[in-house]
């Protein structure tokens, strides 16, 4: 196949050294990436391994900028201008200023990544070198394997993040992480539904009463069960009707439990651009989840309502780094759209040493939230944990993984291995067949999901 117009001039005398390969060929350790950056003084390239953490706090020192990712449209015309759907690293396409990581100097060959043709471009240093000649040299990248994320340890969680507390603000650390991180306590309701959980006697009408108590809260529950997505039979006309005979006991229990949680903390104004919002992330998290949990075999099956909470919660510690570390909340959204290939907690553990999965067990765990829940969340980004309640934390990491593949922008993705599908009972072909519904009610979960915005 011939390389397109643009890149075959972009790569002037050095096309005729390229060496052309299937992109699966494509040793990961050689790959480039380029990423598109701007700010009120003009539009940057910025070229680094692709494995790496493009550090955009160093790279905005270095340069005396305040560059953030390319807005969606600009990038689009960009590609557009180019002829491209994928900008290739390679300066010239665009003529802007562009800046390289030293790292790639030291590199004994590199790859460039076709997508739209399948293919990736190797060559030689020296030559890569010709074409980016003109280029400044900066030192604005991190290896990805020199951030040690802990993923499975939560008996260093609390230490890590009072670490964090230390290095970023001025707080007195106290005892109990609720005063430290100067949080609300937590709510009325929640506390109300957690007594109603633990007790064997609850009945329908003592839900029904604390929902009611919070008139909000009982507006959104009966909205929820108007939507077209349940397809109630008639009007529905309180909260009753929407327990009693569209959504039951658990699934009211966990929804109020959510939304009074979500209403704790403000969902921040800034945010990484690229992502689907707070609440939509947490639409698809509890949908996918109890798809998953239902369709697990009976002696295996985790408790459905519990599945669903920790998928409606799993994001909850998001909210909590927006405020606990406001000023550095900032930087995690801007490095997090510059490093679109690296998981959430690697960029988190660089910039502040704790993730936000950490933080959010951390208080759930102070609350007394349930501990399927707590665990859930912890170990969410932690396939391989077998601890107790385990396969919570499974089902938020695999429908996490089949949402991406299918276009949910909930950030970076992995394979899942079919040993995962086995041990938990699940027929890969029948999850498929689900998960492309799910995401074909696309319309649907958005309309969900703006009824739990309280804001």
């Amino acid at each position: 196949m011939e390389l397109p117009v643009a890149v075959r001039q972009a790569l002037g005398e050095a096309a005729s050294e390229v060496s052309l390969r299937d992109l699966g060929q494509a040793r990961q350790e050689q790959l480039l990436r380029m990423v598109l950056l701007s700010d009120d003084q003009g539009s940057l390239q910025a070229i680094c391994r692709h494995g790496d953490l493009l550090d955009i706090s160093a790279l905005n020192k270095k340069l005396n900028r305040d560059l953030r990712m390319m807005n969606k449209r600009d990038q689009a015309q960009a590609r557009q201008r180019a002829g491209l759907s994928e900008m290739p690293p390679l300066p010239s396409l665009t003529g802007w200023r562009t800046v390289v990581d030293e790292r790639v100097d030291r590199m004994s060959s590199v790859a460039i990544a076709l997508v739209e043709q399948n293919l990736c471009l190797v060559m030689p240093r020296e030559d890569f070198q010709a074409v980016i000649q003109s280029a400044e040299r900066h030192s604005f990248s991190v290896a990805s394997d020199s951030i040690a994320v802990n993923l499975d340890s939560p008996e260093e969680d609390q230490a890590q993040l009072h670490s964090a507390i230390r290095k970023f603000t001025s707080l007195r650390i106290q005892q109990r992480l609720e005063d430290t991180l100067e949080l609300p306590p937590l709510p009325e309701t929640a506390q109300r539904i957690i007594h109603l959980r633990v007790n064997p006697n609850a009945v329908m009408g003592d839900l029904v009463d604390v929902v009611e108590s919070d008139p909000s809260l009982a507006a959104q529950v009966v909205s929820w069960a108007s939507s077209s997505f349940y397809a109630a039979a008639g009007q529905v006309k309180s909260v009753h009707d929407a327990v009693s005979r569209v959504l039951g006991f658990d699934l009211v229990m966990n929804l109020a439990m959510g939304l009074s949680l979500g209403r704790a903390l403000k969902t921040p104004q800034d945010h990484p651009e690229g992502y689907v919002d707070y609440w939509q992330q947490a639409i698809w998290q509890a949908q996918s989840s109890g798809i998953l949990a239902s369709m697990m075999p009976r002696g295996q099956r985790p408790v459905f309502g519990l599945s669903y909470l920790a998928g409606l919660l799993h994001n909850f510690g998001y909210l909590v780094l927006a405020q606990v570390f406001p000023p550095h909340f900032k930087l995690v959204c801007r490095n997090l759209e510059v490093n679109p290939h690296m998981d959430s907690s690697v960029v988190e553990h660089f910039l502040l040493g704790v993730s936000r999965e950490q933080i959010a067990s951390q208080l759930m765990q102070n609350w007394g939230m349930p501990d399927e829940v707590n665990l859930a969340i912890r170990y969410q980004k932690n396939p391989g944990y077998d601890g107790p309640y385990a396969v919570y934390g499974k089902l938020l990491w695999l429908g996490r993984q089949l949402l991406i593949e299918r276009g949910v922008a909930l950030g970076a993705g992995q394979e899942v291995p079919s040993e995962l599908y086995a041990s938990l009972g699940l027929d890969r072909d029948k999850v498929s067949e689900q998960f492309d519904q799910l995401v074909e009610s696309k319309d649907v979960v958005m309309a969900m999901a703006g009824m739990m915005n309280p804001q």
